[in-house]
């Protein structure tokens, strides 16, 4: 497998375009697992029988009655459109007698004008159109749990099969902190995005003798969280501004842990550079900052230059970032050594981590 990356859309699946056609006809009770966004999609277009979460108090969701897993009636048809844990639903929906599907493959399979997968507008384009990058990026990892892990993210991307996924697990209080990084006493961490102060706890409570620690978040309300939460630990520093190339006032787009700069949004932030508000050298930069990575980077090129700091950046948020992202670090600086690793079931959380080459 790590010679060089295959592209496998897998074939046609009769056993889930049966489930598809049988779902849409209605032969059978209908029901979906999950309350979001993908859940009222369906619901937009076909009658279904019942909401299944055994997880609120609540009785009705879009009109439609929620009921308990255990309550569904056997022989049922079951989709679920769990966003973060797809296989853990599916396993647990697998001790019943139930026919059961993912969003990811009724999406495909159903011809229904059903939402994109979040963050996936324009990717098998883009990852047919662009190949040999991939294929570069690929070759430039720099261990074989790197190369499995793209691997399998991009067949999922261009197959919509959850099978890819199997053996990745959620994992997201291990992000950012591998042991490739060579963490130890007197790092100076960028947290870039650092929301409610989770991820500086984190490497607090596994690097105590840092140096200093610098929180990067827009949202007054999100940042007073991250200070309670850190308010007895030291030499932090908080700046309630978003990180991008230039120093500017933007539209901001809130939605918790997904909220983002946008033409749309109903709020301003501040941005700046980061070579032009951080004094200290960074020796660990995190960013998780939803697609505004690259502006970020462009905006750190001094930093990259003259610390060359270990960097850990989310690549999951735009068609391109598998590519792009790896390409602009290494134009500012070719001596890193290149990691990937994924932290959920599904298709959110993928870091690209660079370590600087040791001489």
């Amino acid at each position: 497998m790590y010679d060089g990356l295959i592209i496998r859309d897998t074939a046609e699946n009769l056993k889930t375009l049966n489930f598809c056609q049988k779902f849409i006809e209605k032969e059978t009770k209908r029901y979906i697992l999950g309350r979001n966004e993908r859940a009222e999609n369906i619901i937009n277009q076909i009658k279904i029988d019942g909401i299944i979460d055994d997880f609120t108090s609540e009785n009705q969701f879009c009109g439609i009655p929620i009921i308990k897993l255990e309550n569904v009636p056997n022989n049922s048809l079951v989709i679920s459109t769990s966003i973060g844990k797809p296989l853990t639903v599916e396993k647990r929906i697998s001790q019943f007698q139930f026919e059961q599907l993912d969003y990811y493959s009724f999406y495909k399979y159903s011809n229904l004008k059903l939402e994109q997968v979040t963050y996936w507008d324009g990717m098998i384009e883009d990852i047919k159109t662009n190949f040999d990058k991939y294929q570069n990026i690929y070759s430039l990892l720099n261990d074989d749990i790197s190369k499995n892990q793209f691997y399998n993210i991009i067949n999922f991307r261009i197959s919509y099969d959850i099978n890819f996924m199997r053996g990745f697990s959620t994992i997201e209080h291990l992000q950012y902190f591998e042991d490739f990084l060579n963490l130890g006493d007197n790092e100076v961490f960028i947290d870039i995005g650092g929301y409610d102060g989770f991820t500086s706890e984190e490497f607090i409570k596994r690097y105590p003798k840092y140096k200093s620690i610098h929180i990067f978040e827009p949202e007054e309300e999100i940042m007073q969280i991250a200070k309670n939460r850190l308010k007895n630990y030291k030499d932090i520093n908080y700046y309630q501004f978003g990180v991008s190339n230039n120093e500017a006032e933007l539209r901001f787009e809130k939605n918790g842990v997904g909220s983002k700069i946008s033409d749309t949004g109903s709020q301003v932030i501040k941005v700046v550079k980061l070579d032009d508000i951080l004094n200290q050298k960074p020796t660990f930069i995190k960013m998780d900052i939803e697609g505004s990575e690259s502006l970020a980077i462009e905006g750190m090129k001094n930093h990259i230059l003259t610390a060359h700091p270990k960097l850990a950046i989310s690549v999951y948020h735009k068609k391109d970032d598998f590519w792009k992202i790896p390409e602009q670090i290494l134009e500012i600086r070719d001596d890193y050594n290149i990691y990937l690793r994924h932290y959920t079931e599904a298709n959110a959380e993928t870091i690209m981590f660079f370590v600087p080459k040791v001489l």
